[in-house]
């Protein structure tokens, strides 16, 4: 009998220690549901740039688009609207809310997927600092190299 109580409880730590933090899973809350990106801007640096975003559209593209997050399978999806420079159209993710070793802050992680939510991007994927996050917004940030100058990409959400 203790021997069955000393393995149930040693199961139970093993699971609790597996789990994800409350405050991971607060923000994962958080996170599920549709937000619009309101704005991309830089920080950092001063003048006039052209940035392609996730290897997949001008910054530009991405002001107005439409961002979807399931929390119950990690998978979403954002949408950027057709115009003459941007190619529209869904851009299926899978995503997650992990802690950066590194200085302890929140960052969301994605990478793309399919329709039936099979990796295409060869397990390259990116992460955004989670700067803001609250039930209305949400901010993003990006650190990039432009010509040896650090820039940060900032991204601003508002929620649906």
């Amino acid at each position: 009998m203790f021997k069955r109580s000393l393995i149930l409880f040693a199961t139970a730590i093993f699971l609790i220690s597996c789990g994800v933090s409350k405050e991971i899973r607060d923000q994962r809350n958080l996170l599920s549901g549709t937000w619009n990106l309101d704005d991309v801007r830089y920080e950092n640096n001063e003048g006039m740039f052209k940035a392609v975003v996730f290897n997949d559209a001008d910054a530009i593209c991405f002001e107005g688009s439409n961002w979807f997050f399931r929390d119950n399978n990690s998978t979403g999806r954002y949408t950027i609207k057709e115009g003459s420079l941007c190619q529209g159209g869904d851009r299926f993710i899978r995503w997650s809310v992990i802690k950066n070793p590194a200085d302890y802050n929140s960052q969301l992680q994605f990478k793309f997927i399919d329709e039936k939510r099979k990796d295409v991007s060869g397990g390259l994927g990116y992460r955004l600092t989670i700067a803001e996050l609250t039930d209305t917004e949400m901010t993003l940030k990006s650190n990039v190299t432009v010509d040896a100058k650090p820039i940060t990409v900032v991204y601003e959400f508002s929620k649906q």
